[in-house]
């Protein structure tokens, strides 16, 4: 009998326990109840595929995000939902949800919280793609590694290409505010007003969010930083290579992007708006490749140039940590096929600077096809979206009123896992530094997904600092703490430095400034 009593008791433990993990899994937000899943090896739970605004197709085709119908019962959050509608544009893209759609406006939550009272730092990541291609299932977005820092951290998807960015006459004049083209940024605002409603039921802080991306991503920040309808739902932004300044993705003016969409309901013979909202999305998809899209100065997501907020001191007054990569282009954005010479480099500039070709020359020497290499990398990288992002960081650390920490993220990734040729001692290098988007996986913790690198220990040494940083910043506004290289930040009139981001991470002084004040003349006209 002892026995059986031991054996009832056991099994009401159990049952006891189960219960309450199920209850914990349940999360009740504004529009119903979700049931996520549980990781014990990391006892982080997730949400996945959590809707934020209602599926934008038929009608909603082109309209701004429009609020999410509530559900009855129980709704299961345990996978990812729909990736936007794209092309397989970029190889580095891996994606853990399987199905494409414009019913895409679904949010991912990770966090470490055991109850909805613990009010935990937030952290909400743009993925990149060029505004084009990608998705919160990507793997190198996971959350889970940051969400172990004590961070709830989320993914989002928003609306892509011509789903995200087309303009039309007839959109401007049913839209309330007058205003079109801005959906997939309006996408990530409605995530933002998600989150202040419904965070605290994940243990998060609704007062603590810190908005972070990367290329098109980190132009997305920097968009929501100038955007009145988002400012103000952000206390921190990171901003990991782009800004939304010429050359890299600016917005245009209202009227440009309607003469766009107009070329386009032309060109597949739509005659109205009607007509565009009934053709089916992969024709659509279709007829777009290739097709000039931008975000457009609207008068309502951005009532004036985004440039021209940061002038004046209206973006967002918040801590920025802002930065980019070593070599986000190869020498090749310079040279083309043309082997890197003294020669062929002084006749790219000369085709591209005319008769500031001198000065450039200055700037970006290159009297040895060793420093053609670097300087023609240094050339294409600021050309492509090292500039823009200068000029973010520049901007806001006279305006912003906030510490900017900058940052340059200098570790190459290991070659390929089946990379099993000798390298040819011979042979010109294409890349000398750390590429696009290479520092994505370094920053969230997630070397691991990645099985196409043979990461090695220093590696995972340069991934742990820069994801510390990271972390801490989004938890106070400032990337220092305990066992990490002191970072100064930059205010206004302050000599500007930069955590130099490697295996050997240190603090540098500011000593390209010139290259930078050129190219603003350029870009500034």
């Amino acid at each position: 009998m002892k026995y059986f009593f031991s054996f009832v008791l056991s099994l009401l433990f159990f049952f006891s326990q189960a219960v309450a993990q199920n209850d914990n899994l349940q999360v009740k937000i504004s529009n119903g109840m979700l049931e996520g899943t549980y990781n014990p090896s990391t006892s982080i739970r997730s949400f996945k595929g959590i809707p934020f605004a209602q599926p934008p197709v038929g009608e909603l085709r082109w309209k701004e995000p429009q609020p999410v119908s509530s559900w009855a019962g129980v709704r299961k959050a345990d996978h990812f939902s729909h990736m936007p509608m794209q092309k397989h544009v970029f190889s580095d893209m891996v994606f853990r949800a399987d199905t494409i759609s414009e019913d895409c406006l679904y949010l991912n939550v990770w966090t470490p919280a055991k109850s909805a009272k613990e009010k935990l730092p937030v952290l909400v990541y743009f993925y990149g793609g060029g505004f084009v291609g990608g998705d919160g299932s990507e793997y190198r977005y996971d959350g889970e590694s940051m969400a172990q820092k004590g961070i709830v951290t989320l993914t989002i998807s928003y609306r892509l290409g011509i789903f995200g960015f087309f303009s039309h006459p007839e959109l401007t004049q049913e839209s309330p505010h007058h205003a079109s083209g801005n959906y997939g940024l309006l996408d990530q605002t409605a995530a933002l007003k998600w989150v202040k409603e419904n965070i605290a039921a994940f243990g998060g802080d609704p007062d603590k969010v810190t908005i972070a991306g990367e290329s098109a991503g980190s132009i997305a920040v920097f968009a929501q930083m100038a955007s009145p309808l988002s400012k103000n739902l952000i206390a921190g932004a990171i901003g990991e290579s782009g800004a939304m300044i010429k050359p890299t993705l600016p917005a245009i003016p209202l009227a440009e992007g309607e003469k766009n969409g107009t070329a386009f309901a032309e060109k597949v013979g739509a005659k109205s708006l009607a007509d565009l909202r009934a053709m089916p999305a992969a024709k659509i998809l279709d007829a777009a490749v290739s097709w000039r899209l931008a975000a457009t100065i609207d008068g309502y997501f951005l009532p004036k140039s985004p440039v021209e907020i940061f002038e004046t001191g209206q973006q967002a007054h918040v801590p920025l940590l802002v930065g980019w990569n070593s070599a986000e282009a190869s020498y090749q954005f310079i040279m083309g096929r043309d082997t890197p010479t003294p020669e062929n480099y002084a006749k790219k500039i000369k085709q591209l600077y005319g008769d500031k070709a001198p000065e450039v020359l200055k700037l970006y020497p290159g009297n040895t096809q060793e420093k053609v290499i670097k300087s023609a990398t240094n050339l294409g990288s600021d050309r492509f979206i090292a500039y823009s992002t200068w000029k973010w960081a520049d901007l806001h650390s006279k305006t912003g009123g906030k510490p900017v920490y900058r940052y340059l993220f200098s570790c190459p990734r290991p070659p390929m896992v089946n990379e099993t040729n000798k390298p040819d001692n011979n042979a010109i290098k294409p890349l000398v530094g750390a590429s696009h988007a290479s520092e994505i996986e370094f920053a969230m913790g997630n070397l691991a997904t990645n099985k196409v690198y043979a990461w090695t220990p220093d590696d995972y040494k340069v991934s742990a600092v820069m994801e510390n940083y990271f972390a801490n910043f989004i938890k106070t506004g400032n990337p220092n703490g305990p066992g990490l290289p002191k970072w100064t930040p930059n205010t206004n009139g302050s000599t500007v430095k930069f955590m130099n981001i490697d295996v050997n991470t240190h603090l540098e002084t500011e000593n390209d400034r010139g290259r930078y004040l050129f190219l603003d003349k350029e870009y500034m006209k």
